[in-house]
């Protein structure tokens, strides 16, 4: 018969829990570990009172900008549409299809910290990142293969130019592309997040043009003929030792393609391949002195023949390839497309999704076209001063 007003109250006025704390600690507290049970016996109902009042600033100052963001983010996405829709249409795209405001920004309160101390939940497990021994391992796992390693770096270099070449990339280019994604210093094996004192792997993304796990699948699915094609011509030309070992890379490679080439031809197909051993194995090709220059090769190729098969003849400069090598080719060709007079013009988010732009401080910073080819541009020169840069300048 007591139980019922109490929890009357309760649902009447939320802050009489202020007043219930003590008792409500005293029979949870062999639940909690001592330390949290003590801390929270030494909160004081003001302070509780003024974090749920503060916090109720910040909700509704959040929420407002999430109102606002949301409307801003919305036009992005629609304004998208409509230059994709024209392009298909081979209509003019004009500075009305972009917009031209740049994303508002979160001014208010900051979220207050809860005086109440509460446990730590357990913290999600990270999602693997496979590194060169992972890569060696799935390799030697699945197919009974070791890629070859050069002898030196300058080796890899060579062969890397000597394709290159052979397939259009200009020396500007692959340098300047180098110098940006490797920091001018990179190996073939370089990877994200271990380089340059690094001691964690942030991504796969390894080599002189920082191919994804996804990339490497989706290189071979698309590219595979060709690369079978000059793998097979130079085991041809091979003799002896040299070429058995050139006939089981072969062997590899021909099963891998078709691997591959097993599901649909979509980034998302190729991305599941990539996060199991499977994909990790395919990525292990990237370190081969045969096959890693023609992976590295065809990652920017596919983008200057995407562009050229869009009607743009014009060589890409390495800022403008660099734009389509990080952002992919469409949203990439949508930037190197613009005429100088807009691009000073159009906010680099016309470019990005919400959380994407949002993670991204060098677009947020550099925030126009220009400005974001700018300042690739501008690390390109930087960074082709350095010693690995020089050495890729010299194979060519």
């Amino acid at each position: 018969m007591h139980h019922q007003p109490i929890r009357r109250a309760l649902t009447l006025a939320p802050l009489a829990l202020v007043l219930l704390v003590p008792p409500a600690l005293a029979r949870d507290s062999s639940a909690l570990p001592p330390a949290v049970s003590n801390a929270m016996a030494q909160v004081s109902p003001q302070a509780i009172i003024e974090y749920r009042r503060r916090l109720q600033e910040y909700q509704e100052a959040r929420a407002a900008f999430d109102a606002e963001a949301g409307a801003y983010w919305g036009a992005i996405s629609e304004k998208r549409r409509t230059r994709n829709a024209k392009r298909r249409g081979g209509q003019q795209i004009t500075l009305d299809d972009y917009v031209l405001e740049q994303p508002p920004l979160y001014t208010g309160p900051k979220r207050p910290v809860n005086p109440e101390p509460t446990e730590e939940p357990e913290p999600r497990p990270r999602k693997p990142i496979p590194v060169v021994a992972d890569l060696l391992r799935a390799a030697q796992d699945l197919y009974q293969f070791t890629p070859q390693r050069p002898a030196t770096e300058v080796e890899f270099k060579r062969a890397y130019a000597r394709y290159s070449l052979a397939f259009g990339l200009t020396r500007e280019q692959a340098v300047r592309v180098y110098s940006f994604e490797t920091g001018g210093t990179g190996n073939h094996d370089v990877q994200a997040g271990i380089e340059h004192g690094g001691k964690r792997a942030i991504s796969t993304a390894m080599g002189y043009n920082q191919l994804l796990t996804t990339n490497s699948v989706e290189l071979l699915a698309e590219q595979g003929h060709e690369l079978i094609r000059a793998l097979s011509e130079k085991t041809a030309q091979s003799s002896g030792a040299a070429r058995k070992t050139l006939e089981h890379k072969l062997a590899v490679l021909k099963k891998m393609v078709a691997q591959a080439k097993s599901v649909p031809d979509t980034w998302s197909e190729h991305e599941k391949i990539g996060d199991t051993a499977q994909g990790w194995a395919m990525h292990a090709m990237v370190l081969d002195i045969d096959v890693g220059p023609m992976l590295q090769t065809h990652k920017l190729l596919t983008s200057v023949l995407f562009a050229r098969a869009k009607g743009y003849t014009r060589p890409l400069t390495a800022a403008e390839l660099e734009m389509m090598n990080l952002t992919g080719d469409g949203t990439g060709l949508d930037m190197v497309t613009m005429p100088q007079a807009m691009r000073v013009q159009v906010p680099t988010s016309n470019f990005f999704q919400r959380s994407g732009y949002e993670r991204n401080p060098v677009a947020i910073r550099h925030n126009t076209v220009a400005k974001l080819l700018a300042v690739t541009d501008a690390r390109m020169d930087s960074n082709s001063n350095n010693a690995g840069a020089k050495e890729l300048a010299g194979a060519f």
